[in-house]
This record gives structure tokens, sequence and C-alpha cells, in this order.
């Protein structure tokens, strides 16, 4: 249970803290918007965290779906040349990236 009175809010600096961490750019008008809304997102799951679960089974699925995967097949890949077209920077026969893990 939610043991807040008050509903949760986020700071304009904390929403440009999470777009850099999912490397997008936000204008300040995006900041605003995205701020309001994980604010809401967030009231939405305080509220749902007030319903009384005891005895309820966890689960992850709601139906007795079983197996409901495609099978796995092997076909053909695509050309190199096909794919790399779509890359944004290559280098070599390779997509170039940022580096996003500390090498140290």
């Amino acid at each position: 249970m939610s043991n807040s009175a008050e509903p949760s809010t986020f700071s304009s600096d904390q929403v440009r803290r999470l777009a850099s961490l999912v490397r997008i750019d936000l204008t300040p008008e995006e900041v605003e918007e995205f701020r309001t809304e994980l604010a809401s997102i967030l009231s939405h799951i305080d509220a749902l965290s007030e319903i009384d679960t005891d005895g309820v089974p966890p689960t992850n699925n709601g139906a007795d779906l079983l197996n409901v995967q495609a099978v796995d097949a092997s076909r053909p890949a695509l050309p190199r040349d096909t794919v790399l077209a779509n890359a944004p920077q290559r280098e070599d026969e390779y997509f170039r990236v940022h580096a996003v893990l500390d090498q140290s």
C-alpha cells in the first residue's frame, strides 16, 4: 500500500536526466509535458497499489495460453549492404554506435 499522502511528482531536472539515460533530446515544452505525464502515471500506480490483492495468485498471463510462439525456422540473412544502407553511421562493414559501457 502507498504511504504517500501527496501525489508523486517529477522535477524538470529528473525528466531531463531520464531523457539523457534513454538518449533522447527534449525541448523545454516536451520536458514539461513528460513531467506531467510521468506524474500522472505514478498517480495511477499509487492507486493500483491500494487494491487488496491478498489471496490473489501471481500471474503473468490472464489467459490459459501455452506455447503460442512462432516456429523457430532458419532463413537466409538479408544482404549486408541492404542492412547497412539503413545505418545512421557505419564503419567498414559494421554499424557504428556510441559506447554505452565503461571499458575501465
